[in-house]
């Protein structure tokens, strides 16, 4: 009898099994991406659960947001590092999917998070997209459009700049850095919509209150934020 694919699959991943992006252990037989040992140790902050969270603080009296929430603690030495140097840096596009359909199931109990027109992530500009072969946050935002069943727009907010590296900078040479970075299209198709703005890594909030306000130009109902991991 021939072998199915199942079979022919299970057959590779006892031979070549992949390795966990968080501890680099081979996989089991039904885990991807990341072991369940490191899943359950995981960082999680619960902010989809408290509107008055730390992401949430960051941008009081900045701009006017539903929502906002991290899903990861980014700490030197914790698994949330390793992760999003696999995604952003290792040509690791699946990890990002498999990010984001966490990153989603926590919305799903988020009642700040229900009613969402549209997932935007925050573009790449198309010089560092084609560095990197793809951008890390339209990954994240597919894996949450999976879950949620919400559209993902790349047609809406365009980066129309390549900004210096923020790394060093401050939260203000941030906001320098990208006040005119980005770009709205067809804005008339975002009025009255609920937007979610998505990202990997949050740190001073600069990238996401630059987006926030070229997207408040479309007049949206409400704009929410969410990314993967918040820099304490």
């Amino acid at each position: 009898m021939p072998f199915s694919i199942k079979k022919i699959h299970d057959l590779i991943q006892l031979l070549f099994p992949m390795a966990c992006y968080g501890c680099a252990l081979p996989l089991m037989n039904g885990e991807s991406e990341i072991c369940n040992t490191c899943l359950e140790s995981l960082p999680f902050t619960d902010h989809h659960l408290h509107q008055e969270n730390l992401v949430a603080k960051q941008f009081w009296g900045r701009i006017p947001l539903n929502a906002a929430m991290a899903m990861l603690f980014f700490k030197r030495g914790n698994a949330t590092r390793q992760l999003i140097h696999h995604l952003k840096y290792g040509n690791h596009p699946e990890l990002g999917l498999k990010l984001g359909i966490l990153l989603g199931e926590r919305l799903l109990s988020a009642p700040q998070y229900q009613a969402i027109d549209f997932l935007i992530p925050v573009p790449l500009h198309l010089k560092r997209a084609a560095q990197r072969g793809y951008n890390q946050s339209d990954y994240i935002a597919r894996g949450i459009s999976q879950v949620l069943e919400v559209p993902l727009s790349n047609r809406h907010l365009f980066r129309k700049s390549a900004t210096d590296s923020q790394t060093r900078k401050g939260r203000f040479l941030r906001f320098e850095n990208m006040a005119t970075a980005f770009e709205l299209q067809n804005a008339e198709e975002l009025e009255n919509t609920h937007i979610l703005l998505i990202d990997d890594v949050l740190t001073t909030g600069a990238t996401m209150e630059a987006c926030a306000l070229t997207l408040l130009q479309a007049m949206p109902e409400k704009i929410s934020i969410a990314a993967l991991a918040f820099v304490k």
